[in-house]
């Protein structure tokens, strides 16, 4: 039985991966249901949704689309003044807010190197309060020490979102800004099969890999995670030379996940 919690989370581990962002925006349930979700009074709920529209903005073709949705911008403002909220809320709010405002500006094609070097994840940058950090993460080989490492995180207070390339043990984590980089070493050490290190770039623009000292380093733990769908109705594709989707294999009978999920939204609309 679906709910709104287990539909949203899923749709952020759907819109977690790249090639799933235009299906799901362009989806004529998915978009008008995450708007729905924006007045839930679940904050676990608008938590992952803020997450999911974070994550769907990053394909830039998909923030006019997103803009125009009817009641978006609207709910954004709400979230944003609403009293109450957690400070990641309305951060991300703020976030998804003026990434969808912001002028477009076209952007040169240039090398993937290059590109990293752009900040990526945050435009109010005067007033940031959060910070990317990526992690290279060793024993990360695949989707059962992906599901390790997924945990650990979501776990760790202060953690906003994350985002897996399995092919290169790569991890990119959104946290607060005061959230120190050794907690999510000590988290995912905790899991006794993965270990973190850092990844900067040093003077000449090179990756460096930077080791973190997770050992007595205090975590704080969220008192809420939010349930998954179980673990043994995934199928997960077996290809290691491209980051893995973990959801968007799952079908049953009556056609895709991502169907299924935009049926229930769409029922939904009239609550």
């Amino acid at each position: 039985m679906m709910d709104a919690l287990s539909v949203v989370t899923q749709l952020r581990d759907l819109a977690s991966e790249p090639q799933n962002r235009d299906v799901i925006v362009q989806d004529q349930g998915c978009l008008p249901g995450l708007v729905l979700f924006l007045d839930h009074q679940n904050t676990d709920v608008l938590f992952a949704t803020l997450q999911t529209l974070r994550y769907l903005a990053e394909l830039s073709p998909n923030i006019p689309t997103m803009k125009n949705e009817l009641g978006m911008m609207v709910s954004l403002e709400n979230l944003i003044v609403r009293q109450g909220l957690s400070v990641d809320i309305t951060s991300l709010a703020q976030e998804v807010y003026d990434i969808l405002t912001a002028p477009a500006i076209p952007i040169p094609r240039t090398p993937e190197r290059e590109r990293r070097k752009k900040p990526q994840f945050f435009i109010n940058s005067s007033q940031k309060k959060a910070k990317s950090v990526t992690l290279h993460i060793k024993g990360l080989d695949s989707t059962d020490q992906r599901s390790l490492c997924e945990e650990a995180l979501l776990k760790v207070r202060g953690v906003i979102s994350f985002t897996f390339q399995m092919a290169t043990k790569r991890c990119t984590v959104r946290i607060r800004s005061d959230l120190p980089t050794e907690s999510l070493a000590s988290a995912i050490a905790a899991t006794q099969v993965l270990s973190a290190q850092q990844v900067v770039k040093n003077e000449a623009g090179e990756e460096v890999l930077v080791p973190l000292d997770a050992s007595g380093v205090d975590v704080q733990k969220n008192t809420a995670i939010p349930d998954y769908l179980p673990e043994e109705e995934e199928s997960p594709e077996k290809e290691v030379d491209r980051a893995i989707s973990r959801t968007t294999a799952k079908e049953d009978s009556s056609g895709s996940w991502l169907n299924a999920a935009a049926g229930f939204l769409t029922k939904t609309f009239y609550w």
